[in-house]
């Protein structure tokens, strides 16, 4: 009785999820673009273009969001590797993703509370609260937790 009714629960979060997620058109962009365990410095520096171009993006698809989200995982697995003496902070990650997408202080006004806190933030005077880290995440399309410290 109780598979019965975890596996009509999950069979209904499937079906939920099919008609927001389009496995055939994510099965396009995984062909497109490969994305793959990261080896090489010029590797990551295509996949870092293909994160900047998606990140380019005024709105993204549910499957770019995942591909989106696939990529930077696999960038950062790299990173953490390679770069362990450049460890990034939430600010500079968050500063990263508003000079990728050309986004200006004022434009996270909204989502901050007030400039005030933006700059503060920015200058790192500030941490970056959880709700805030869920509303930057959610417009950056991005995971919440690369802007919390770990």
């Amino acid at each position: 009785m109780r598979w019965g009714i975890g596996l009509r629960s999950l069979q209904n979060r499937l079906v939920t999820m099919s008609i927001t997620f389009d496995a055939n058109i994510y099965s396009g962009l995984l062909s497109k673009y490969q994305p793959r365990i990261i080896k090489t410095e010029e590797e990551n520096e295509i996949f870092l273009e293909i994160v900047e171009e998606l990140l380019s993006r005024p709105n993204l698809t549910p499957e770019e969001d995942a591909l989106l989200e696939l990529l930077v995982k696999l960038i950062e697995d790299f990173e953490d590797k390679h770069y362990q003496l450049n460890i990034s902070t939430p600010q500079s990650r968050l500063a990263h993703l508003m000079d990728a997408r050309s986004i200006e202080p004022e434009d996270l006004v909204e989502i901050m509370g007030s400039s005030e806190a933006v700059v503060e933030v920015i200058n790192g005077r500030l941490e970056i609260s959880k709700k805030q880290a869920e509303a930057l995440g959610k417009f950056f399309h991005v995971d919440p937790g690369l802007f919390v410290f770990n």
